[in-house]
């Protein structure tokens, strides 16, 4: 009676690990998440990784592309969360970013300036990482600030917090510049 099998929470370590190896985006749960282009890429190298020999060089380097990607991942979706919480959207930060397939453009006729927003955000900041290749997901977000009246406060502030830098110049040598 001690060791019984009837603790419902006895697997939630192990559905998490899984779940995480999966790497769903923001709902852990949410069995939609391979349907964006860049979640099907990551899933995809995730599959032929489990199909290797642990021990093999193409095991390794699969593992270390497939870690490269979820920090850069984590590290964009940190930056828009830095972000809104500065905008004072402090308890709403998750809600915001969260994007399933269930998600939908709040209006039709935002979608254009969504895209042009998100076109800036990438080409007059570094929000995104110099090879992030644009995300559908975040023109959800940026439609869900759109509806909110706070897209261009967004970019505004990101332009302030995430300067893009001339090409070759690293982020310790401007803040350098800046302590000087």
């Amino acid at each position: 009676p001690l060791c019984s099998n009837n603790n419902p929470y006895a697997s939630f370590g192990a559905t998490l690990a899984r779940d995480e190896e999966q790497n769903l985006w923001s709902t852990p749960h949410d069995v939609t998440h391979t349907e964006a282009d860049d979640d099907r890429i990551l899933y995809n190298m995730i599959v032929v990784r489990n199909q290797l020999d642990m021990d093999s060089e193409e095991w390794q380097k699969l593992n270390y592309d497939i870690y490269t990607l979820r920090q850069t991942r984590k590290e964009v979706r940190s930056r828009w969360k830095h972000i809104l919480e500065d905008l004072g959207f402090q308890k709403e930060a998750d809600s915001l970013l969260s994007v399933t397939k269930l998600s939908i453009i709040s209006d039709s006729q935002n979608m254009s300036k969504a895209r042009e927003i998100l076109l800036k955000l990438s080409e007059e900041t570094n929000i995104f990482p110099t090879s992030w290749e644009l995300s559908e997901r975040y023109l959800f977000v940026v439609d869900r600030l759109i509806a909110l009246d706070a897209a261009d406060e967004f970019f505004r502030m990101a332009s302030v917090v995430y300067p893009k830098r001339p090409s070759g110049e690293r982020a310790d040598d401007s803040q350098k510049a800046t302590q000087h």
